[in-house]
Protein backbone atom coordinates (compact mmCIF):
# COMPACT_ATOMS: atom_id res chain seq x y z
CA UNK A 1 0.00 0.00 0.00
CA UNK A 2 1.69 3.39 -1.03
CA UNK A 3 1.37 5.92 1.58
CA UNK A 4 2.34 10.15 1.59
CA UNK A 5 3.53 10.87 4.57
CA UNK A 6 4.04 14.45 6.07
CA UNK A 7 6.07 15.51 9.31
CA UNK A 8 5.04 19.54 10.80
CA UNK A 9 7.28 21.57 13.11
CA UNK A 10 8.54 20.09 15.64
CA UNK A 11 7.99 16.55 14.55
CA UNK A 12 10.00 17.62 11.00
CA UNK A 13 12.52 19.11 12.93
CA UNK A 14 13.76 16.42 14.95
CA UNK A 15 13.22 13.89 12.26
CA UNK A 16 14.86 16.04 9.68
CA UNK A 17 12.84 15.18 6.79
CA UNK A 18 9.27 16.91 5.25
CA UNK A 19 7.53 14.24 3.51
CA UNK A 20 8.25 10.92 2.68
CA UNK A 21 6.07 8.00 0.31
CA UNK A 22 6.68 4.62 1.92
CA UNK A 23 5.73 1.57 0.06
CA UNK A 24 3.70 -0.08 3.88
CA UNK A 25 3.97 -3.82 4.72
CA UNK A 26 0.56 -5.52 4.36
CA UNK A 27 0.36 -5.74 8.09
CA UNK A 28 -0.02 -1.90 8.26
CA UNK A 29 -3.54 -1.44 8.36
CA UNK A 30 -3.96 1.93 10.47
CA UNK A 31 -2.60 4.98 11.44
CA UNK A 32 -1.08 3.39 14.78
CA UNK A 33 0.70 0.58 13.31
CA UNK A 34 2.44 3.17 10.79
CA UNK A 35 3.63 5.12 13.60
CA UNK A 36 4.31 1.44 15.36
CA UNK A 37 6.47 1.23 11.93
CA UNK A 38 8.08 4.50 11.66
CA UNK A 39 9.08 4.08 15.68
CA UNK A 40 11.29 0.81 14.55
CA UNK A 41 13.53 2.58 13.24
CA UNK A 42 14.89 3.58 16.06
CA UNK A 43 16.94 6.66 17.26
CA UNK A 44 15.23 9.90 16.69
CA UNK A 45 12.14 8.15 15.13
CA UNK A 46 11.69 6.13 18.29
CA UNK A 47 11.71 9.28 20.47
CA UNK A 48 9.79 11.15 18.47
CA UNK A 49 6.66 9.09 17.71
CA UNK A 50 6.71 7.16 21.03
CA UNK A 51 3.87 5.85 22.03
CA UNK A 52 2.45 7.88 24.61
CA UNK A 53 3.86 10.62 23.28
CA UNK A 54 1.26 13.76 22.32
CA UNK A 55 1.81 13.81 18.41
CA UNK A 56 -1.49 14.99 16.48
CA UNK A 57 -2.42 12.88 13.32
CA UNK A 58 -4.35 13.93 10.33
CA UNK A 59 -5.69 11.46 7.65
CA UNK A 60 -6.33 12.69 3.94
CA UNK A 61 -6.39 15.78 5.98
CA UNK A 62 -8.83 15.17 8.40
CA UNK A 63 -7.87 15.07 12.12
CA UNK A 64 -8.15 11.36 13.36
CA UNK A 65 -7.45 9.16 16.10
CA UNK A 66 -4.69 6.32 15.69
CA UNK A 67 -7.33 3.34 15.14
CA UNK A 68 -8.44 4.82 11.50
CA UNK A 69 -7.58 2.85 8.91
CA UNK A 70 -5.59 3.20 5.87
CA UNK A 71 -5.83 3.17 2.17
CA UNK A 72 -3.90 2.79 -1.15
CA UNK A 73 -2.75 6.66 -1.52
CA UNK A 74 -3.49 8.08 1.23
CA UNK A 75 -1.83 10.85 2.90
CA UNK A 76 -0.97 10.80 6.57
CA UNK A 77 0.50 14.00 8.96
CA UNK A 78 1.82 14.10 11.87
CA UNK A 79 2.69 16.97 13.61
CA UNK A 80 3.02 18.23 17.60
CA UNK A 81 -0.02 19.80 19.42
CA UNK A 82 -1.08 23.13 18.73
CA UNK A 83 -1.53 25.29 21.36
CA UNK A 84 -2.47 29.11 21.29
CA UNK A 85 -1.46 32.35 22.51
Amino acid sequence: MHIEIRYFAAVREALGTAQEALEAPDNVRSVDALRALLRARGGVWAQTLAEGRAVRVAFNHVMINGDAELSDGCEVAFFPPVTGG
